[in-house]
């Protein structure tokens, strides 16, 4: 059997995809191939369940003719678009296609109805592999770092934090950045988080955050390192496998925490963990503190986010209560 898993975007999303890929090559003993854009292909690259990336930047016919070549028993589009459309149109193998409940996300978001099934997406991403014969094997998420990508902590916080230290230390891992700003504390609430914590706190961003990230080391302590902008995403993942613990927006570190099985404070802005993204973890386990502004009616006002808050407030965010977070990490402890 040969199969071809589809998710174009984005880390988040595709990490959690990864149950899907292990169910399929593991009880199936399929040969599993996924399509994705270029700009995530390291997520899957070292994925021993995977045996071929492949990848585009904009179009589906840049491997069209190749994916057509390969013959495919089955495709599962675990993306639901115009391009994975195109794709199952060209290859005219037996597809099944993901539900991303658009109807029940705009009536939360527009109406505030609510209709949104308690189900984790996980769970709906392996129901559109059920009819392969493949199920849910209670495992958790997959995230793999190649060796070249695992980063030295205790050498970069003796270096930069602490001063010369016997073993690494424990650290706090805050991911600072999100694909939308209403998804992500302000700086000034970074900052006065970053002040309420102790012991060391390793800030995680991308580029677009590194200036940001210094500003918020420099007011926020002397235990506060930016790594943000200096790591690539695997480097970046395997900062956040060695920390004790994570705080994290709804974002894409989030769900490569969860992997790794990290106690996670999850800051919710904008968005809520009931559209069925919030941390997944294997069977029995839970180690996820939720914090959010509660009973706020404006929430969810996107089932993204935008770059701004539409009301003018972000009371979502300015309003979030920083003690939950603390007393989450010390209900870690």
């Amino acid at each position: 059997m040969k199969v071809l898993i589809v998710r174009f975007s984005s880390i988040g999303d595709i990490v959690l995809t990864t149950p899907v890929i292990r169910a399929v090559k593991q009880q199936l003993n399929a040969e599993v191939h996924y399509l994705t854009k270029r700009s995530f292909r390291g997520i899957l690259a070292h994925n021993p369940y995977v045996d071929k990336v492949y990848t585009i930047d904009k179009k589906v016919s840049e491997v069209k003719a190749e994916l057509q070549a390969e013959n495919y028993d089955y495709v599962l589009d675990l993306h639901h678009n115009l391009r994975s459309r195109e794709v199952k149109w060209a290859l005219r193998a037996k597809a099944y296609t993901f539900d991303k409940i658009n109807l029940e996300k705009w009536l939360i978001v527009n109406l505030k109805v609510d209709r949104l099934p308690d189900t984790h997406i996980v769970h709906r991403y392996m129901a559109t592999a059920a009819p392969l014969g493949a199920a849910y094997d209670g495992q958790g998420l997959d995230y793999f770092i190649p060796e070249e990508d695992e980063v030295a902590m205790g050498a970069l916080l003796s270096t930069n934090v602490l001063g010369p230290v016997a073993d690494a230390p424990a650290y706090t891992a805050l991911v600072i950045g999100a694909a939308h700003n209403t998804k992500r504390l302000p700086t000034h609430r970074l900052i006065e988080l970053c002040q309420m914590l102790t012991g060391p706190v390793v800030l995680l961003g991308g580029p677009a955050e590194a200036e940001e990230g210094q500003a918020i080391a420099d007011a926020g302590g002397g235990h506060v390192l930016n790594t943000c902008g200096k790591f690539n995403l695997n480097q970046s993942a395997s900062v956040v496998q060695q920390a004790s613990r994570v705080i994290t927006h709804d974002t894409g570190l989030m769900h490569i925490a969860a992997a790794f099985r990290k106690p996670i404070v999850s800051i919710w802005g904008n968005t809520i963990p009931e559209f069925g993204m919030y941390p997944f973890f294997p069977e029995g386990e839970g180690h996820n503190t939720t914090v959010q502004v509660e009973g706020l009616k404006c929430r969810p006002c996107s089932k993204i986010g935008y770059q701004r808050c539409p009301k003018g407030h972000f009371r979502c965010m300015e309003d979030l209560p920083l003690q939950a977070v603390q007393k989450g990490l010390e209900k870690m402890a």
